[in-house]
């Protein structure tokens, strides 16, 4: 088998599905932070997104999900 036929069946797009673990908890302590946001999380495509200002685009951030309806 030559180069091109092993990889004319590769697809042009590739997806990778990973499946997020949640841990169970019902207490978080943080120390250092700045304040927090609440927000909707929202249909994009075939999973979901949450908004947040570009401010903070580049930094390490927690998504909280939270046991009751706000």
């Amino acid at each position: 088998m030559n180069i091109i036929e092993k990889y004319k069946y590769i697809p042009s797009i590739y997806c990778i599905v990973s499946k997020v673990t949640i841990t169970p908890a019902t207490h978080l302590a943080i120390d250092g932070i700045r304040g927090f946001l609440i927000r909707k999380v929202t249909r994009f495509g075939n999973g979901a997104k949450v908004d947040c200002p570009k401010e903070y685009l580049g930094q390490s951030v927690y998504l909280v999900i939270l046991d009751h309806e706000e």
